[in-house]
C-alpha cells in the first residue's frame, strides 16, 4: 500500500516541481501562494537548484526567460495581480519558444481585489494575457493529488512543445491540506535541447534565442510556425473527466474547487432521482469543445449548467462548444465567495424543472 502524506497545497506544488526536475525558481511574494517560494527557498538549493526572490514580478519572469533559454527547467509562481505583471514576459517566452511553468494561485479581483479564492483569471490564462497571437496549455487541478501529478506533466508538456505551460489553481487548492501519494510517474521521452543557449558545446554555430522578427513576412512565418504547435497541443493535450453523463439530463461543467462542489451536488441530486452528470475540464486550453458538443447532441441531454467562482468566464467556451444545441445556464460566486453545495443543487433543480 502506498504511503499517504498530509501536505499543504502550495508546498505540495513546490515539492512536486522539484521532483519534476525544476532547478531554477524566480518569484516575488504575494498572497495566497507565498508558501511556494518559501518552500522553494529552503528545499530547491538542497536539490542542487537556484532560488531567487526577485525585486519584482517583472524581474522574476525575465529571470525565468534567461534560465529557460539555457535549457534548465525553470518556473515561477504568483497570484492574480502578480501574474498580470508577468504577462509581457510570458508573451516573450512563447515568442522565443522557451519552455517554462507558471503557477497561478488565483485570488479575487479585479485590481488588488481580495486574498480569497477565485477563478477570475480564466480569460487571462486561456486567451493569452500578453500581446500577440499565442496560447499556453492551461492545467486546472481540482485536488492536491492532481496538482502534484500535473506538475510533472506541466514541465514535460512545456519541453515537448517549447512553450510555457500555466497551472491554474484557485486559492483554496493553494491553502488546503489533503492526503497525497508521491507516485513514481516517469516523464515523457523528450528530445535533447539542442536549441539552448549554453555555449557551443562542439557546434560550429551559436544558438540565438529571440522573439524579435523585424520583417512582416518573417514575423508572419514565425507566427504560423507557432500556430502549428498550438494545433498539435489541441490534438494531443486536451484532458477532461466525466462522471455519470451516460443518462444525464443535466450536465454540470466546472473546474478546480467548484468541480468538487458540483460533484457533491450531482451525487445528492442523483439520490433524489434527478439524472445529473458532470464534465470537468482538466485542460482549460485546449478546451474539451468536441466532447461537450458531442454530449450536447445526445437525446437524453436537455441542458448544461456552468458552475464557476467568477461571473461566467468559462461560460463563453461552454456556449461555443454546445453551439446552440441545448440551453446553457450559469451559477457562480465571485470576489472570493465559494459556491455552496446547496446553492448548486438549487440552481440545478431549477434548470431540471424547466426542461421536464
Amino acid at each position: 500500500m502506498q504511503k499517504r502524506e498530509i501536505w499543504k497545497g502550495s508546498e505540495a506544488i513546490a515539492e512536486a516541481a522539484i521532483r519534476a526536475g525544476c532547478r531554477c525558481f524566480f518569484g516575488y511574494p504575494i498572497t495566497p501562494q507565498n508558501e511556494i517560494p518559501e518552500y522553494m527557498s529552503r528545499m530547491l538549493p538542497q536539490a542542487g537548484g537556484v532560488f531567487v526572490q526577485a525585486e519584482s514580478e517583472l524581474a522574476a519572469i525575465n529571470m525565468v526567460y534567461g534560465a529557460a533559454a539555457s535549457g534548465v527547467r525553470a518556473m515561477t509562481s504568483s497570484s492574480s495581480p502578480g501574474i498580470s505583471l508577468k504577462q509581457e514576459g510570458i508573451s516573450y517566452l512563447v515568442g522565443a519558444q522557451l519552455p517554462a511553468v507558471i503557477v497561478n494561485v488565483m485570488r479575487g479581483g479585479p485590481g488588488l481585489g481580495s486574498i480569497q479564492p477565485s477563478q477570475g483569471d480564466y480569460y487571462q490564462a486561456t486567451r493569452g494575457g500578453g500581446n500577440g497571437d499565442y496560447r499556453t496549455v492551461t492545467l486546472a487541478p481540482a485536488t492536491l493529488q492532481e496538482a502534484v501529478d500535473l506538475m510533472q506533466d506541466a514541465f514535460d508538456i512545456a519541453d515537448t512543445y517549447r512553450n510555457p505551460v500555466m497551472v491554474l489553481a484557485d486559492g483554496l487548492i493553494g491553502q488546503m491540506m489533503e492526503p497525497i501519494v508521491w507516485q513514481d510517474r516517469p516523464g515523457r521521452s523528450l528530445p535533447p535541447k539542442t536549441w539552448a543557449a549554453e555555449g557551443r558545446r562542439g557546434r560550429t554555430h551559436n544558438n540565438f534565442v529571440t522573439s524579435l522578427y523585424i520583417g512582416a513576412e518573417e514575423c508572419e512565418e514565425h507566427n504560423l510556425e507557432l500556430n502549428r504547435k498550438y494545433a498539435a497541443m489541441e490534438a494531443n493535450e486536451c484532458r477532461w473527466e466525466e462522471l455519470m453523463t451516460e443518462d444525464a439530463q443535466l450536465i454540470l461543467v466546472a473546474f478546480g474547487t467548484p468541480a468538487r462542489v458540483a460533484e457533491t451536488a450531482m451525487r445528492n441530486l442523483r439520490q433524489e432521482g434527478w439524472n445529473v452528470g458532470l464534465l470537468r475540464p482538466i485542460t482549460l486550453w485546449p478546451f474539451p469543445t468536441a466532447r461537450i458538443r458531442e454530449l450536447a447532441g445526445k437525446s437524453h441531454v436537455k441542458a448544461f449548467l456552468d458552475v464557476e467562482m467568477n461571473l461566467g468566464q468559462m461560460l463563453d467556451d461552454v456556449n461555443l462548444a454546445v453551439n446552440g444545441q441545448r440551453p446553457v445556464h450559469f451559477y457562480g460566486r465571485c470576489g472570493g465567495a465559494v459556491p455552496h453545495v446547496s446553492e448548486v443543487e438549487q440552481a440545478a433543480q431549477k434548470v431540471l424543472e424547466e426542461v421536464q
